[in-house]
């Protein structure tokens, strides 16, 4: 091989493995591009919700704190990412809890509870804060879950219902992505104590807000946490409290509205 025959071989191996080298960049840059950026954006996703359930827990005990310790204000700063916290009112909000029974003394009352609730961007979940309860919800399919539980007893030795009920309202409509601080403050609260006679039946009706159904998550509740006998409707859930029908029953009902005043 002449000496012009070997440049133009070295010149040929050259390109070609400048070639390969280059082709394989490409392919690299779109293998990343196309499984591994949509694998970190579901990671992010997902330390997102992970990080708002947390938060949604230490929202829903700074309402405690407001509710049952009286405490006057609190103040949580947080992080709210891949989504918005929006305040839902009680006066304008769809679901409904009544509690009534009949007999010589009846009782018949109505409340609106209104929510708190995160809305994510991208992976079409919802959490929301409703009577104390934090419950996450799918914006697609139908189905709920309780991720914690509100404060609701039953003393069997005294035939006694407490039920404590967490009203949410606003001074204004507000919605929060990003940083910030949600201030929250005690409103008005609401007590009665009533006796019913034995025998008679004491009856709740939870109606779901359509735009927000959790209507599953509190019929888990009500009745495998609690016992209550399932409903028989279908757009209103009307539930029967399990009481000793020999006895006379007491009804404890507390309602507390939380003002928010930012989030």
């Amino acid at each position: 091989m002449t000496a012009d025959k070997q440049k133009r071989a070295d010149a040929v191996s050259e390109s070609i493995g400048f070639l390969l080298i280059f082709t394989m960049v490409i392919v690299g840059i779109g293998l990343v591009t196309l499984y591994g950026y949509p694998m970190l954006l579901q990671q992010q996703t997902s330390a997102d919700e992970q990080i708002m359930e947390k938060n949604m827990i230490v929202l829903q005990n700074d309402m405690k704190s407001l509710a049952y310790k009286t405490i006057p204000y609190t103040e949580t700063s947080l992080k709210i990412g891949g989504g918005t916290l929006t305040v839902y009112n009680a006066s304008n909000d769809a679901s409904t809890v009544r509690i009534y029974y009949g007999g010589t003394s009846p009782y018949d009352a109505s409340f609106k509870l209104g929510d708190l609730r995160y809305e994510s961007i991208t992976a079409d979940r919802i959490l929301s804060i409703q009577d104390g309860a934090v419950i996450t919800r799918n914006m697609i399919e139908s189905g709920s879950s309780m991720l914690a539980e509100p404060r609701w007893f039953y003393d069997g030795p005294t035939n006694t219902w407490v039920v404590n009920l967490i009203s949410i309202n606003s001074t204004n409509n507000m919605s929060r992505a990003g940083i910030g601080d949600v201030q929250m403050g005690l409103g008005q609260t609401y007590y009665n104590m009533s006796i019913a006679d034995p025998g008679v039946q004491i009856w709740l009706d939870y109606t779901p807000d359509p735009g927000n159904d959790c209507s599953i998550a509190w019929n888990n509740y009500l009745v495998s946490s609690l016992h209550l006998l399932p409903p028989t409707g279908t757009t209103t859930k009307t539930y029967q409290l399990n009481v000793d029908p020999s006895r006379p029953s007491v009804l404890i009902i507390k309602k507390v509205d939380i003002i928010i005043y930012s989030v």
